[in-house]
């Protein structure tokens, strides 16, 4: 399978997208075009360049200190980009702060887990979803109409996630008292809450045993069908990559080396040699 270029706005290469995403119907959800990220003298990210549809399930992966997670952390708002766009739904949205980017549709947990663990898996939910409440700081301090209505709905949507995971027997408990594998559940989770057209993963496997791995996986495909979310992965355990992705492009110190199908992957010796040192390995 074959990228094919789109220079529909531009003019230039700009788009890369799957023949299974372009015979789909609908706009390109992301575009990534010539993403770059200096710190300094040393350049992180360089002319990265992507695009899909919404429906996909992508991966993204390389050895360790690839930019992977620069590259997430650029389309999520954590960094200001030196170089490029960033365009989700038509919009630019380089340089935008984390909550204007999520309020754009993007939401995306961490390769270390970030949960408030002296707030119950409830409230971690709730919380999550503070740009929808839609009342002032008067309305929470008199606890009006609109405010009560509102906190009613944001606890029964959380709750309503929970279930769809089957954490909601944990809802009343501290992440930090909970089992590795279920806190992984419940950033999933919280990320959900938001209603994302896309999401990103950041080493979701990461910490995991052989069985959480497999439930993970499984998971994972269920949220893609069910939620009809476009996920982008990291991971370096490559049995969740090659199991679930359709697409996979691979960094290694910041620079695109290879990008196609998990069979393709699995067999590019510039892949191999990135990861292990010696193509004929």
């Amino acid at each position: 399978m074959n990228r094919t270029i789109s220079a529909e706005t531009t003019g230039e290469s700009a788009a890369v997208i799957s023949e299974a995403s372009s015979a789909a119907a609908g706009p390109i959800l992301l575009e990534v075009r010539h993403l770059t990220q200096r710190f300094g003298g040393l350049c992180a990210v360089s002319d990265f360049n992507t695009a899909f549809k919404g429906g996909e399930l992508l991966g993204l992966i390389g050895p360790n200190g690839a930019g992977k997670t620069t590259v997430f952390n650029l389309v999520s708002g954590f960094y200001k980009p030196t170089e490029g766009a960033l365009i989700l739904k038509g919009k630019n949205i380089a340089g935008m702060k984390p909550h204007q980017v999520t309020g754009m549709g993007i939401a995306r947990t961490f390769q270390n887990i970030r949960l408030w663990n002296d707030m119950t898996v409830l409230d971690n939910i709730r919380i999550s979803q503070h740009y929808q409440l839609g009342y002032t700081i008067w309305g929470s301090l008199f606890r009006s109409k609109n405010y009560m209505a509102a906190e009613e709905r944001i606890r029964k949507k959380a709750l309503k996630i929970l279930e769809a995971l089957d954490l909601a027997r944990f809802a009343d408990e501290l992440p930090k008292n909970l089992p590795y594998g279920i806190q992984r559940k419940v950033e999933i989770a919280r990320a959900l809450s938001i209603d994302p057209d896309l999401l990103l993963l950041d080493e979701p496997a990461a910490g995991l045993n052989s069985r959480d791995v497999q439930d993970l996986i499984q998971l994972i495909r269920w949220i893609h069908k069910e939620f009809d979310v476009t996920i982008w992965m990291i991971e370096h355990q490559m049995t969740v990559v090659m199991s679930l992705c359709s697409w996979i492009q691979v960094l290694d110190f910041g620079v695109t080396i290879a990008e196609g199908t998990p069979e393709e992957i699995q067999n590019n010796p510039g892949v191999i040699k990135a990861y292990l040192g010696d193509e004929n390995i």
